[in-house]
């Protein structure tokens, strides 16, 4: 008996639908192979750019505006900005991000730039300085030493998820830079470029070792003698270019609180922190443009994010909470209390912190999501900034 070889056609018709297209299932596999590597995934798999983790910021208010329907933090495996005016308390916030990070078996690295950052700082916010995850601490010398470093890290331990954290953008120079004297038209746009590229290069990698970059920068006056109704509508600028503004997936900004003093002073007068506004400028979680606010305290014993009290001012407003007087009165607590022991209730009393942890949920999140409140309640309405900063000297 003889054999005839069927043609090679016979074969691709055969695995194609009976529309004489390729199914999704083999398109996937030709896509796949393709590449000698998974680059493409269907509909009803898990998405490789789904956030899997997300790193608590210190402040449950803030975790709770910055995802859409959940309570969420810095979202692992993605790009993030903390940027604000001076004394605002960026490297605040990303010490204690550090401290969360490790908590989850994250390793830190730290990219002091401005060679400020004291380890008795880390650890008193909460850091593992001595540990076998220990923070490391690098003075970078510009950034080109500090992409090239991450680079390292995603490509010789990819296995290993990391927390890089970059303080700050603002005063990291590139190579350029520092080859140039002081006149600032030597090395224009020369930075930006470099963050560009190094952008490009970065995120991939990031999102698949599950390692994140939390870069701190400075929020500076927009100075625009051309168009000085800009100045109104955009009052800050973030350095480093327009084009790292797209690689971010959250940009959180710190500001002051309009009208009223920032400053927290204690029993004596003293001043020991600040009150800051915190803004959402730019989200891919749905919650774009949100606000909150906290105080940071900076001197004395106890140091960060007064994360408890900021809570007390997050439900006020909600139904379930009665004032009389300086006592409060909360649905579900038969106790009355007044807003100074409103912290100490929260970390003494379980019934009191579940009451208040839901009512947040709530107030903050669920009437959000299903668009049940009033709009002026969640966003900044008296200091719209529209549109990307952008530093004019770059």
């Amino acid at each position: 008996m003889t054999f005839v070889a069927a043609p090679l056609f016979y074969f691709k018709e055969k695995n194609m639908a009976k529309s004489g297209k390729l199914s999704s299932k083999d398109l996937l596999k030709m896509l796949n192979k393709k590449a000698g590597k998974d680059i493409a995934f269907l509909g009803d798999d898990e998405n490789p750019a789904d956030i899997k983790d997300w790193i608590p910021t210190g402040s449950d208010w803030l975790d709770a505006i910055i995802c859409r329907g959940q309570k969420a933090g810095i979202p692992v495996g993605r790009i993030t900005e903390i940027a604000g005016l001076e004394s605002s308390g960026k490297s605040f916030m990303a010490g204690q991000i550090a401290a969360a990070a490790q908590k989850k078996g994250i390793r830190v690295i730290y990219y002091d730039s401005e060679q400020t950052m004291t380890s008795e700082f880390l650890e008193k916010l909460g850091c593992d300085m001595d540990g076998e995850n220990a923070i490391v601490i690098v003075q970078p010398e510009d950034v080109e030493m500090v992409l090239e470093t991450i680079e390292t890290c995603l490509t010789e331990d990819p296995d290993t998820r990391y927390l890089h954290i970059l303080d700050s953008l603002a005063m990291t120079p590139c190579r350029a830079d520092l080859e140039k004297d002081f006149n600032p038209q030597g090395s224009m746009a020369q930075k930006p470029r470099v963050l560009s590229m190094g952008m490009q290069k970065l995120t991939v990698g990031l999102n698949k070792t599950q390692s994140t970059f939390l870069v701190l920068n400075q929020l500076k006056t927009n100075i625009n003698t051309s168009n000085p109704m800009m100045m109104l509508s955009q009052p800050w600028f973030t350095p480093g270019g327009k084009a790292i503004i797209y690689a971010y997936s959250l940009r959180i900004w710190l500001t002051g609180l309009k009208g009223k003093s920032t400053f927290v002073e204690d029993e004596n007068g003293y001043r020991v922190g600040s009150e800051v506004k915190v803004k959402l400028e730019k989200s891919k979680f749905g919650t774009q443009g949100r606000i909150c606010n906290f105080k940071i305290l900076w001197a004395g014993e106890r140091i960060g994010i007064m994360n408890e009290e900021s809570l007390l001012t997050a439900i006020k407003k909600s139904d379930k909470i009665s004032v009389s007087g300086a006592w409060y009165q909360m649905e579900g607590y038969d106790k009355k209390f007044q807003a100074s022991k409103f912290a100490e209730l929260l970390n003494t009393d379980v019934s009191f912190s579940k009451i208040v942890h839901d009512i947040i949920d709530e107030e903050v999140i669920r009437k959000f999501e299903n668009k049940t409140g009033k709009a002026s309640d969640f966003y900044d309405t008296e200091e719209e900034v529209v549109g990307d900063q952008q530093d004019p000297d770059c």
